[in-house]
């Protein structure tokens, strides 16, 4: 078949084969089929979405377009975390310096910013000199000998996909449970780990905002990872509001390093401890769930973690004095601070609204060419059921346009509810899925 009747039979809702789902990824990979030809096939499958056979098969071209890593050399459990996605989510950046202080071996894949959600790759690019496109060679090195490397997908690992995840992030197609399923396990495959967690978010900060999608896409993750031989489980998270308080590249990172200093907002290490404790359960089966947060949280306590992170960015080629001291680090030249018109206990929020408002403001891109400013962002002053005043400071905005501030000022201000008495919070930990 030729691309264009590939593209017509999935817009007619029809199967594809596995040597269809080959022909146009490859194709697309080595450049032989253009963009618009993706884009249209990626919303058709978007919209009539994939069976479980056809999202198989676009893992498996996925993984084969490129190399499978080999960490049997690794003194220890060789593991990885990922996430959907969410806003003010940097779970990552906290949780990978304490697994491998913990003897977790931890060769993480990240990706970029991918449509209102934040890339964890952005994040550490914020750190000056911060260098996440090693030789794998290079990061081959790291993950054995200091049991962490964080790089994102290079030409030899995955390249259809990292180039099919640039286009879905312009084009509206990230919100696909065949499409993430294939995206994210693909990466995870091709890093040679035994064992991974997921942490699936939900809520309407997510890409899959009911509980049910949210079920869906965790089972998919799960049942492709079991079927490569990989121990996984899932967490479903909530997210019907920000992660933490922080929203933007640089501001994100300077939360993950006063959590790494025993500062963290309640939630975000709540998250970053359940995680890693799957890991560290699947690596020790005697642990109890207790026992492994306590580990965790002892070496954010004595500082270890926190120096695993300075001396991989060092070894990154990363400046680690700003995160020594981050008020080194360059503020944006204008700000604003949005005030409560109403009183009452604050019982929604717009979160998907605060992503793409991070993203006006210039810490994500608009087009696969844009430059990410990372002295822009968002910095929240409230959590769901705090009790607000007239006047109350909600969040404050940062950005070197002016302009730009004052627009998404206007668009954002609607985007919380209040009611008269305290609203019911969603768990933060919604479910387990193994």
């Amino acid at each position: 078949m030729i691309p264009y009747q590939i593209i017509e039979k999935k817009s007619l809702g029809l199967t594809l084969s596995e040597s269809e789902i080959r022909t146009f990824i490859m194709g697309y990979s080595s450049g032989t089929i253009p963009d618009y030809q993706m884009s249209a096939l990626l919303m058709a499958i978007f919209i009539n979405g994939m069976t479980v056979e056809e999202t198989l098969d676009l893992t498996r071209v996925m993984l084969e377009s490129g190399n499978r890593m080999d960490f049997s050399a690794a003194p220890g459990f060789v593991a990885d975390k990922h996430s959907t996605g969410g806003v003010g989510d940097k779970v990552s950046i906290l949780l990978a310096p304490i697994l491998a202080v913990l003897g977790i071996h931890v060769p993480m894949i990240s990706g970029r910013g991918l449509g209102h959600s934040g890339g964890t790759l952005d994040k550490l690019e914020s750190i000056p000199g911060f260098n996440v496109n090693l030789e794998l060679k290079e990061w081959e090195d790291l993950v054995v000998h200091e049991g962490l490397g964080l790089i994102g997908q290079t030409g030899t690992i995955c390249p259809a996909d990292k180039k099919i995840y640039a286009l879905r992030d312009v084009t509206a197609t990230v919100r696909s449970i065949p499409l993430i399923s294939a995206s994210i396990m693909s990466k995870k495959i091709a890093e040679g780990i035994r064992g991974l967690v997921l942490d699936v978010k939900t809520g309407n900060g997510a890409f899959m905002q009911t509980l049910a999608d949210s079920r869906k896409l965790a089972n998919s993750l799960v049942s492709i990872g079991k079927g490569y031989g990989i121990r996984t489980t899932a967490l479903i998270t909530d997210m019907s509001q920000p992660l933490g308080f922080a929203i933007g590249n640089w501001f994100e990172m300077e939360e993950s390093v006063k959590g790494l200093q025993g500062q963290g907002p309640e939630d975000l290490m709540a998250v970053t401890y359940a995680l890693g404790a799957e890991i560290l359960k699947m690596a020790h089966p005697e642990l109890s769930q207790e026992g492994a947060v306590a580990m965790q949280k002892k070496t954010v306590a004595d500082g270890s973690a926190f120096e695993k992170l300075k001396r991989i960015t060092e070894l990154q080629g990363g400046d680690s004095r700003v995160l020594d001291d981050l008020d080194k680090y360059s503020k944006a030249k204008f700000q604003k601070t949005i005030k409560s018109s109403k009183s009452g206990y604050l019982a929604g929020i717009d979160t998907m609204a605060l992503g793409f408002a991070g993203i006006q403001l210039g810490a994500g891109r608009k087009m696969i060419s844009d430059k990410i400013d990372f002295s822009s962002g968002i910095y929240m002053h409230c959590k769901l059921g705090d009790k607000i005043e007239i006047a109350d400071d909600l969040l404050t905005l940062y950005c070197e346009d002016e302009t730009k501030l004052s627009a998404v000022a206007d668009q954002i201000s609607a985007g919380f509810s209040f009611t008269e008495t305290t609203p019911e919070l969603p768990p933060l930990i919604v479910e387990r899925i193994v």
